[in-house]
């Protein structure tokens, strides 16, 4: 069953939940995550970092809230970190509380916890074991089962303090249903191993008492204070074994990768006669993934418990060992590994062609690129996770396209520096290397007017005609502001050739409507002295015709 749940919607890539993941047990396909429950020691940690929130804890509410409704009655185990999560809050009020939520009574864990420490503490004066893990914390069990499967004998061989709660209330009442309240995820895990009923995370059961409008009273309490609450603490199962044998070391450690090193050294021999109570969370479980989530101080969570717990044990009869006698077996994971030439080939696939291609930036989540390459190989990880390749090919290919347009490109940043510039703006503005203006001010090379207009007038630049004396061209300007980077991308094109053909035209145009013009006034001035020839003809011809008429008409008299 999974108990972690990936929301696909919120999941954004920043591969974090690998990167804290302590055994890498997170599938990233499809550009989203997924937890391979095989791998997986439900540590919490991806829930814990994941900053858009895509990771949820399985919700048994409804699962709960079915079986208060039932004829048979439901029992809580209250985890003794429950003062950390509900502080100022008395276990009387919580117990007051949950009953009106319909459970038949409300028990605390510390009672099984109890049990336990006192199996412990009989193991430890017995002498035969050479290390003993304590078993109380179901990560811790998960990691030596997966990961340390040589050393299962090493665990204590007794059930956690929550199974044995749920063995000893089921002796007293064998109809009744079993609900575990804590600030853990694993215990869902171990849970449904066991054939327990139900788990809630704290957060889970005050969304129930929300829902209900039930709140939590200032009830004091009036019991029994056991020295068991101490058990959610950093070295609080220590404290709670007063009996103790000489011949062996104690000493509690906390955090995964704390416990991995001490796992280490145990395999390697380095540790005998020890007694190590070890837990996953930082600070125990008063530092679980629901606490870590949204209560996370830990010193205000310790003053809580520990204030919280007694100074004796609970009053509670001790079982046979058969009843809390855990076995745990190794299942260590399989993951297939690939050969040095597959690893070979899939780091050229990512670029890294020799050692010091390899960066071990961890920025995809993997500590070192041989192992981000192994992931990819299981079929964990794929190639596009290397953020120094993505960025490399990128910007590779970006400065093809920036090296290969034909129109200039330059990239101005809110101070009026010259930020980026392609080489055929270099050839534009007669640069001789980018160098030479990479950082400058755009002034140095051309008039800044325009990028100020954009940047801060907010005007636009399209397709803007000028001559550039100063580069001896006619470039045609276009200005687009990003205002996510508030930075201004200038677009250059050489259009020398397009102004000169056009003067050049125009100047052929001038020089035919003035040759035209010539044309015309000489013909005017020929058609007028042709005008003036003909008048003069045309008067001497009518005196003549005058005159012979005349001449006639005297001759008829």
């Amino acid at each position: 069953m999974d108990f972690i749940k990936f929301d696909k919607s919120n999941c954004k890539n920043c591969y974090k939940c690998i990167r804290h993941c302590p055994v890498k047990s997170i599938r990233f396909s499809g550009n989203l995550a997924s937890v391979v429950m095989d791998e997986c020691i439900l540590c919490g940690q991806c829930y814990v970092v994941c900053p858009q929130n895509a990771k949820k804890i399985v919700d048994e509410t409804e699962i709960v809230g079915v079986m208060l409704k039932e004829s048979s009655p439901v029992y809580a185990s209250v985890a003794p970190s429950f003062p950390a999560y509900f502080k100022g809050k008395s276990m009387k009020a919580f117990q007051i509380a949950l009953k009106k939520l319909g459970f038949a009574d409300v028990e605390e864990t510390a009672l099984g916890a109890t049990l336990v420490k006192t199996e412990y503490e009989r193991l430890t004066n017995l002498g035969e074991l050479d290390v003993i893990i304590t078993s109380c914390c179901h990560t811790i069990n998960l990691l030596v089962e997966k990961y340390y499967p040589s050393l299962v004998g090493c665990l204590a061989p007794v059930m956690t303090p929550m199974r044995a709660h749920y063995t000893d209330l089921k002796r007293r009442h064998p109809n009744a249903k079993f609900v575990f309240i804590g600030p853990c995820l694993s215990k869902k895990d171990e849970a449904n191993k066991d054939g327990i009923d139900a788990t809630l995370t704290f957060d889970e059961i005050s969304s129930m008492l929300l829902a209900a409008g039930i709140t939590i009273g200032d009830e004091k309490d009036d019991g029994e204070a056991g020295l068991a609450r101490l058990f959610p603490t950093n070295g609080g199962v220590l404290s709670t074994m007063q009996n103790r044998n000489p011949n062996y070391t104690y000493f509690s450690v906390d955090g995964i990768e704390n416990c991995k090193n001490v796992l280490n050294d145990i395999a390697a021999g380095g540790l005998h006669k020890c007694f190590i109570e070890m837990s996953s969370c930082p600070g125990s479980c008063a530092g679980g993934p629901i606490m870590q989530k949204a209560h996370n101080n830990p010193l205000r969570n310790y003053h809580a418990v520990t204030t919280f717990a007694g100074d004796s044990d609970f009053s509670i009869e001790q079982p046979e060992l058969k009843y809390i006698a855990a076995d745990y077996v190794g299942e260590a994971t399989h993951r297939i590994m690939p050969s040095e030439s597959i690893i070979a080939e899939i780091l050229k696939k990512m670029g890294k062609t020799k050692p010091e291609d390899e960066l071990n930036c961890g920025t995809c989540g993997y500590d070192t690129c041989r192992e981000k390459a192994i992931a990819v190989y299981q079929g964990k990880a794929d190639y596009t996770m290397c953020l120094p390749h993505l960025m490399e090919k990128s910007e590779r290919f970006a400065n093809n396209i920036l090296d290969n347009t034909p129109n200039g490109i330059m990239v101005v940043n809110d101070s009026f520096e010259i930020q980026q510039i392609n080489s055929s703006a270099l050839r534009m503005l007669n640069i001789n290397t980018r160098t030479d203006v990479l950082g400058e001010q755009i002034v140095r090379i051309i008039d800044p007017t325009p990028f100020f207009d954009v940047m801060v007038n907010g005007k636009r630049v399209d397709n803007k005609r000028d001559y550039y004396p100063e580069c001896g061209k006619f470039l045609e300007l276009t200005i687009v502001h990003d205002r996510v980077s508030n930075q201004a991308i200038a677009i250059f094109r050489d259009v020398t050739d397009e102004e000169n053909a056009k003067r050049n035209k125009e100047k052929f145009s001038r020089q035919t409507v003035e040759t035209a013009d010539k044309v015309v006034d000489k013909q005017m001035r020929i058609v007028q002295e042709i005008a003036s020839l003909l008048g003069e003809t045309a008067a001497e011809t009518k005196i003549a015709l005058t005159k012979l008429k005349e001449s006639i008409a005297n001759e008829d008299e």
